[in-house]
């Protein structure tokens, strides 16, 4: 029988996982190209060979997603497997129609044909969208199940850029394994705050080898979700978070959609700073997909180092990358921290913007005046570093969900930092879900 062609449509994530699991070794399917898109510098690489497994001994190539349609044609296409998030579905209908009308099948794979099965509990946090709070959420939960008695391992979500053998199993249990790594700053804000706490963190490309690993030191592993994608294991209690801030997007946004109808417990976050019928809207909705969830109400307060030195000062505000990229978020905790402590002014980056970060100004253009954290490699961070140094402010307000002082060691501006914790609202809390839960 004549081997199915694939390409895999991804951005050095879920593409990966779904080849691993359920291409790597199908003696039906010929996985002739990965596509990618989103995150820099990963296109015009190569899937290695080490990772790829007998039937891929030259590995497998990476093509910019634009070259999609001649793909198809010239490689005799007959699959595509879209395979990345945070997208709407309509973005998601416009690929399909691109793929159907080059002649290939479109394709997007569920549940059970991507989840690994863990011999351990599996507690998974997800969210409908970047930026609903999955990482304070992660956080609380870690909290809680310690206090249960619990040894608790976090796996994240993959973001490989990087050497993709020396990144298949990776283990941070220390700020030395973060530099070993050489991880950018994205990675560091998802693995430092864990970090900080005392909890060892997995990441990498392979997820089962990951997954077998952490399991040899946990009593419970903790899915610690990116973007609005489908864990990776099967869990046995699916958290999922909602944002008042952007209602309706649980409804609109793939795969957020699927992750709230999979959800046994749904978080609505920032009920502390959202509009009383923002909320309604999202709570009906979550009533609507996913009737039998239980429903936790949230806030998402803020902490500053120094909130008197705010007061009367010109700020340049740095808020997480990613929200405002993939999330869409044309402002974040650091900019509410700004308004709230009394700035005179927020300074607006974008004329001093140099590189890449300019280049992120234009592709997404809806960010307002303040200036994500993008660091995906050493010259992204030096651009980063050129572009605070070159703003005219008093100071640096830094809402990242790590202290950047560790990555930006020329930093010319004074610098206070932003923090933000989960904290529930009434009951029920995650303190009662958790420990009602078998684990």
């Amino acid at each position: 029988m004549e081997k199915i062609r694939v390409i895999i449509m991804g951005a050095a994530g879920r593409d990966f996982h779904n080849f691993n699991l359920f291409f790597r070794d199908n003696e039906r399917y010929d996985v002739v190209a990965f596509t990618a898109t989103q995150i820099p510098n990963i296109e015009g690489r190569v899937y290695p060979a080490q990772l790829a497994g007998s039937l891929y001994p030259q590995g497998i190539p990476i093509h910019p997603e634009s070259e999609l349609t001649d793909l198809i044609r010239d490689l005799r296409v007959k699959q595509v497997i879209f395979a990345y998030s945070d997208v709407p579905h309509e973005y998601v209908m416009h690929k399909a129609s691109q793929v159907l009308a080059a002649g290939a099948d479109f394709r997007l794979m569920g549940a059970n044909t991507t989840m690994l099965k863990s011999n351990k509990p599996v507690v998974s946090v997800g969210a409908v969208r970047t930026g609903c709070g999955k990482s304070q959420t992660t956080r609380r939960v870690c909290d809680i199940l310690k206090d249960m008695g619990k040894q608790v391992v976090v796996v994240r979500h993959p973001m490989p850029y990087g050497d993709l053998v020396a990144q298949a199993v990776q283990r941070f249990a220390d700020y030395g394994d973060l530099d070993r790594y050489n991880c950018t700053i994205e990675e560091r804000e998802e693995y430092e705050p864990h970090l900080d706490r005392g909890t060892v963190v997995y990441a990498g490309v392979d997820y089962e080898a990951i997954l077998r690993q952490a399991e040899e030191e946990a009593d419970v592993v903790v899915w610690d979700g990116g973007n609005n994608d489908l864990p990776f294991f099967r869990p046995d209690l699916h958290i999922v978070v909602t944002d008042p801030h952007r209602a309706g997007h649980e409804l609109t946004y793939h795969p957020g959609e699927a992750n709230l109808r999979l959800a046994d417990v749904v978080v609505i976050n920032k009920i502390d700073t959202a509009d009383l019928a923002d909320t309604s809207k999202v709570r009906v909705n979550v009533e609507k997909l996913a009737p039998n969830a239980v429903v936790v109400d949230a806030a998402s307060p803020i902490f500053v180092d120094d909130p008197a030195g705010i007061r009367g000062k010109r700020v340049l505000v740095i808020e997480d990358g990613p929200t405002l990229t993939h999330g869409e978020m044309a402002y974040g905790a650091g900019i509410v921290a700004a308004r709230r402590f009394g700035a005179a002014e927020i300074i607006d980056p974008r004329p001093y913007a140099v590189g890449s970060i300019a280049e992120t100004f234009q592709k997404y253009p809806h960010t307002g005046p303040l200036l994500p954290a993008m660091g995906y490699g050493a010259g992204q961070i030096k651009d980063l570093e050129t572009t605070i140094n070159a703003t005219p402010c008093d100071m640096v307000i830094a809402a990242t969900p790590i202290d950047l002082r560790r990555v930006l060691h020329d930093i010319e501006h004074p610098m206070d930092r932003v923090r933000y914790e989960l904290q529930e609202i009434g009951r029920p809390t995650l303190v009662e879900v958790l420990t009602q839960s078998v684990f």
